[in-house]
Parts: C-alpha cells; structure tokens; sequence
C-alpha cells in the first residue's frame, strides 16, 4: 500500500546573489514519519524550511505540503501547519496567555476553543503559572516553550521545528523533546531541522543530510550506519602508551586517533584487523586491555558525507 506524503519537494533551488543556498534539492516525508533534516551551520536547512513554509519563495523547484502547492496555496497549506523558526520570539509586551489568544484568533480558532486549547497547552508545558506573565521576562526556555504553544494553537497536521531546543537548558530540551514525541506517537508529522547529530539518531524515523545546498543522502539513521564502508572501527588499548603513527602502518588500518588512553582506529574488514592488531602486540612485546568493535555512529556518517560532499 502507497503511504500518503506530507512534504514532496523537487528540483527545489534557491539563490541569494552568487550564493546557492539550495541546489535542486529533492526529497519526500511520508504522513505521520518523523524526520531529520541534519547539516552544519550554512548547509541550507533554514533556507530549505522557511521555503517549506511559505516565508519565502524558491527560484525552481516544487513544493507540496499535505496536497497542497505551498505557492499556488499557500493559505490552504499554512493552515495545516505549526511552525517554530529558528529566529522566532513571541510578542514580548503581550503576557503568555494573550500571545496564544493573538495567534489562535489569526488561526481562525473559536475564542472558547482557543481558551481551552490555550490552558491545554500552557499546562503541559508547565507556563500555566505565568500565563499572564509578560513574556519579556521569561527565560530562553521559557519563550521557546511558548513558542511550541502557539505552533499547536491551531492543532497543526504537521510541525516546522527549526533547531527548537538550541541553546536550551537540560530540563526544557527534555520536556520539549517529550512533548514532540508523543504529538508525533498521536500521528502528527514533525519536520526537525538541527546539528545536533545524537538528537536526530534518537528521534528520526529517517534522516536527511545536507551540504552545501545539496541532499548527500536520505535514509533511517540505522541504515546509513551500516551501508557507509570504511567507517567501522574498533576501539583499543595496550599497557603502555602506543604511538598513533605506529598503528597506521599495521595492514587494512584506514586512520586512527587518540581518544584518550584508547586508539580508535578505522578499518573495512574487522576480522583481518583484529588479527593484525594481536600480531602488532606480540611483536612490540604489547598486552592488549581491552579491544571493541564498533558500528559507525551517525557522527562519523555525517561527517564522512559533508566532506564528500
């Protein structure tokens, strides 16, 4: 059975200038999936979903949100969406409670509706005590958690989160990451734009990588881990300190590097590699501590990608 897309894009390109912020990028998200769109500072990412959002239109390209032409209906498809811009702030002169009337009255919500929504949502982001508090004094936290009230006022079909946990305290990142995770877990699809590669491994059913302005891969997490050759390693240690170059010359080590007392090294065949790593020892008169295999992390794929790419 064909699953439904909430966001198809193609050809999509932008250009600032000489800059091309967004090169003919193509891409699908499937209703209800919650996905990853990963890259360093400039790749892209902001430019890619503030076009996704209407804010700004793209020089080529198309651009569907939930069946709709984000262009052509841009009203119709703005009306199923909750967004959280990287640079957003709510009004701060206003208190928390009258910000959410404001955007739940441009939304078109009916004023009880709003009110109950409004109380709803202040109360599970735990700002119901402030609620008539003016947001100028409230912590970075604080606002962004607002910020997430006022993209759910509407009760969106799918959530623009751009970097929605930045710089924010351990407790607030925690409480706002629970909330999207169970809004996703009732059906709503969520857009995460971040750079924060452990956070997109945790919560994307599948991830984009982008660079440059270009797409270097899209798939689940877990599989670009395992398709990306010449990224598993393993994890080492011997009783006596052991010189990075010495372990470069054993045969089928890609690179390797410190990591404390350890050396992680980089290998294709780990088999081979374990075998040649018990040679080395014994012929440097060597005990091995302790010796691991690992996978590739989402990191070492992403940064294998964007330098590729």
């Amino acid at each position: 059975m064909k699953k439904e897309k909430a966001v198809e894009v193609s050809s999509l390109t932008k250009c600032f200038g000489e800059l091309v912020a967004v090169d003919h990028v193509k891409f699908e998200v499937e209703k209800g999936e919650f996905f990853g769109f990963l890259g360093p500072n400039g790749a892209g990412k902001t430019t890619t979903i503030r076009i996704l959002t209407g804010v700004i239109k793209p020089d080529e390209g198309n651009v569907q949100v939930l069946g709709y032409d984000v262009l052509e209906n841009s009203i119709e498809a703005k009306q199923l969406m909750g967004v959280v811009p990287e640079m957003a702030n709510a009004y701060l002169d206003l208190s928390a409670w009258n910000n959410l009337m404001l955007v739940g009255a441009l939304y078109g919500v009916p004023k009880e509706l709003r009110k109950e929504r409004a109380s709803k949502l202040l109360k599970e982001f735990k700002l119901y005590e402030r609620r008539n508090c003016l947001v100028k004094g409230f912590s970075k936290g604080m606002k962004q958690k607002l910020l997430l009230c006022m993209a759910l006022i509407n009760e969106p079909e799918i959530l623009f989160l751009d970097e929605p946990t930045s710089g924010l305290d351990v407790e607030s990142r925690r409480l706002i990451i629970e909330v999207i995770q169970k809004l996703n877990k009732e059906g709503k699809t969520v857009f995460l734009t971040t750079h924060n590669i452990e956070e997109a491994n945790q919560l994307c059913d599948r991830v984009a990588i982008i660079n440059r302005g270009r797409i270097a891969a899209v798939d689940r997490p877990e599989k670009l881990r395992l398709k990306s050759s010449g990224l598993q390693s393993i994890e080492v240690s011997f009783d006596r300190k052991v010189d990075v170059e010495e372990v470069l010359e054993i045969e089928g080590v890609n690179k390797a590097r410190k990591m404390g007392d350890k050396i992680k090294i980089y290998i294709d065949d780990p088999d081979a590699a374990i075998n040649e790593l018990v040679d080395f020892a014994r012929s440097k008169k060597l005990k091995i501590v302790s010796l691991n295999t690992l996978a590739p992390s989402l990191e070492d794929v992403f940064l294998k990608l964007i330098k590729e790419n």
